[in-house]
Parts: C-alpha cells; structure tokens; sequence
C-alpha cells in the first residue's frame, strides 16, 4: 500500500457470523478502513481475495476448508499483495510457530483491545512484521524444547504418536498401520525414549499440550 490517503481493504475470514459483525464494527470505526467482504470459511476466503484483492486478509486459524497454512501459501503465490493477519481466539506457541514459519505478517489474539486490532491491520497493510519479541522468544523456546524433538522422530514414529493421540490402543495400531504387533511396540519405546516420558499416557499429554492440534490443523 503506497498512497497514504487510500483506505485500507480488509477481507475478513472467520466461520463465526458474529465474530465477523464485531470486528467489522470494530474496524469501521476506522476511517482509513474499509471491511470489503467476509469469508465463512478457507475457500471462500481464496475466492474472494482473488476477486477483490485486499491489502489485509484477516484470518481465523479454526474454519471449514483447506488449513490456514495452505491458504497462506496460496495467498503468497496468487495474491503476494495481500498481506495475511491471524486474528485467533488460540494462542498457542504451535500455532505461533506454524504461523511465523508460514509467513503471515502478525498474529494477534481476539481479546487485545479495539485499538490494537485496528493498528495491527494498519501496519499489516505497511508491509511490517508485528511479531513481538515475546511471541518471537515463544516461537524459540517452542522450537527448542517441543520442534528439535518433533524432527527427531521418524515418520513412523511420528504417525504412532498421532494415533496414540487419537486414543488407539497397540493393536489397533498395528493394525492401521499394517505391521506386526512387536513392531508398534518397537516404535512406541523409541518414542518415549525420544520424548522423554515413561509412558504411553505422558506421550499422548506430550502430543495434546504441544503438538497434535497443530499438526493436524495448521
């Protein structure tokens, strides 16, 4: 955004109607703001960025249609103009991450005050990073202690602790994944010996309170 005496379009894309009509009146107390539609879901949202070319997308990370980091993706390649900001009610240090690492130019939770939502669009549309040195040292400490012990599983490994998560027993396992029993079991022990837990309970925790949302989500 170049000419400082144009009004800055905003696409918002949230599943929730009523969230939607709170940050519309939110932002159009903004004179140097204009909401130019609402997206219901991912899709909708790639639909009507390419038709109406916005300098922010507003984005909720928790809706129908493709994952929030495909969305950024294809933004960056079919709408580089356009720049993203996660408006979410979930701060979470994966969805943080998964967000940075993504590319979008802020990520603000939905109850900071009025004030700081409408400046984040107005330094989005800038081209800034809004990135806080707090989210940043979150993101780094995310990586430190829960990213380095994702990437040191295998993909086996990974697709075992996933399923744990999702509440399967060792048979049942083995049988998704169309291997003997011995050999989840053999998984199931690097894992823990990777996670450093000592249990198959303190694993799933581990997944739920780092992990499984965002890798399944974003």
């Amino acid at each position: 955004m170049n000419d400082k005496s144009e009004t800055i379009s905003t696409l918002l894309a949230d599943d929730h109607p009523v969230v939607r009509a709170g940050i519309r009146a939110i932002l159009e107390h903004a004179t140097d703001i204009t909401v130019v539609g609402e997206a219901s879901d991912g899709r909708e949202a790639r639909n009507m960025a390419i038709r109406l070319r916005p300098h922010v997308l507003l984005l909720d990370l928790h809706m129908p249609g493709p994952r929030p980091t495909d969305t950024v993706s294809w933004l960056q390649a079919h709408c580089p103009e356009t720049a993203v900001l996660v408006l979410t009610a979930h701060d979470i240090d994966a969805y943080l991450a998964a967000m940075i690492a993504a590319g979008v130019a802020g990520f603000v939770v939905k109850e900071e005050a009025p004030e700081t939502v409408v400046e984040a669009v107005r330094r989005a549309a800038r081209g800034e990073a809004l990135f806080s040195r707090e989210q940043l040292a979150r993101v780094q400490r995310w990586h430190k202690e829960v990213g380095e012990t994702w990437g040191s599983l295998t993909g086996r490994e990974r697709r075992v602790l996933q399923l744990l998560a999702q509440g399967l027993e060792n048979d049942a396992i083995a049988e998704a994944l169309c291997v003997p029993l011995k050999t989840v079991d053999y998984h199931l022990a690097n894992l823990l010996s990777k996670l450093g837990v000592s249990s198959r309970l303190e694993a799933v925790v581990w997944a739920h309170n780092h992990l499984h949302k965002a890798v399944r989500n974003c």
